[in-house]
């Protein structure tokens, strides 16, 4: 992954023959064909990678087996589409995408994160961003290298610290983390399922609510943890208590006597797997919406 094979030489144009002629001819959808058929010569996709339609070019881009030579002009691409295409593409070299994660739409930028062609270079790239969701991104990275971890620690969003407390894998991050001040990030990490037990103990006692009912809702405690919290003050902890598919049914007995009759209630109406809890899922990885949106002008052009 990552790598793009030059080909042919200088006379590359020479050697496209009637396939050229046929592709560079033509309507925008016989081109298009041509730009997806999987038999079509790479020294065809190298001159359609300058087709004047984007639909084409970028229907070139989005092939794993573009030539670098089609693949390297499509980097710096007029059409937005055509370079996220690009940015998408796994066989996508280091250098290009080290050209397209500084790209000036975000759309662009943001696809490069779930490129599985990313190495730590792009990801270093990724760290010193100004941009707050690509950092974001990089956070959600599930083998970061831990110098970039330890760097996302101290970010300066509460919202990238956020991220990488739901999802990082290492033990010394979720440590450090702990002990931010921000409650947000106390919040992800209620709902990272690899905090130790005493980790959860402590998340369990932790004066914000939504922290508390986040942990409730996200992973299995300790019985001493879960007794504590049958008695919490918050009818929000309760609730989410009497709702949690990760509470066993002896917890949830004991809430069916709850003074809050909302919460008696759910305890003793709940049912396994009926959708009583949220799930929390993780965000797509630069994922948007196809076509074009508000704030989102244009689009690829035939």
């Amino acid at each position: 992954m990552g790598k793009q094979q030059d080909v042919g030489g200088p006379d590359r144009h020479s050697g496209s023959g009637a396939a050229a002629d046929g592709a560079t001819g033509g309507s925008v959808d016989a081109r298009l064909a041509v730009a997806q058929d999987p038999t079509t010569p790479q020294m065809t996709l190298i001159d359609l990678a300058s087709d004047p339609s984007a639909v084409v070019r970028k229907a070139v881009a989005t092939r794993t087996d573009a030539p670098a030579q089609a693949l390297r002009p499509l980097t710096r691409d007029r059409d937005r589409d055509v370079r996220e295409a690009v940015a998408r593409n796994p066989s996508t070299s280091i250098g290009n995408l080290l050209v397209l994660v500084k790209d000036a739409d975000r759309w662009v930028r943001w696809a490069v994160a779930g490129n599985p062609a990313c190495n730590e270079s792009v990801r270093r790239v990724m760290a010193e961003a100004p941009d707050k969701e690509l950092r974001g991104l990089l956070a959600e990275t599930r083998e970061l290298e831990p110098e970039l971890a330890a760097r996302l620690v101290d970010d300066v969003s509460p919202e990238v610290r956020e991220r990488l407390a739901t999802h990082t894998h290492d033990p010394d991050v979720i440590t450090a983390l702990m002990a931010d001040r921000t409650a947000r990030v106390r919040k992800g990490l209620a709902r990272n399922p690899r905090t130790t037990a005493a980790q959860r103990s402590a998340l369990a006692q932790d004066p914000v609510v939504d922290v508390r009912v986040a942990l409730v809702l996200a992973v299995e405690l300790d019985d001493a943890d879960l007794r504590s919290l049958v008695d919490d003050r918050s009818v929000q902890v309760r609730m989410a208590l009497a709702t949690s598919e990760a509470v066993p049914p002896h917890i949830r007995q004991a809430l069916g006597g709850d003074p809050d009759e909302m919460v008696a209630a759910a305890a003793r109406d709940f049912r396994p797997g009926a959708g009583n809890a949220a799930v929390v899922r993780a965000p797509r990885i630069g994922h948007r919406a196809s076509g074009t949106g508000r704030g989102r002008p244009g689009g690829a052009r035939r």
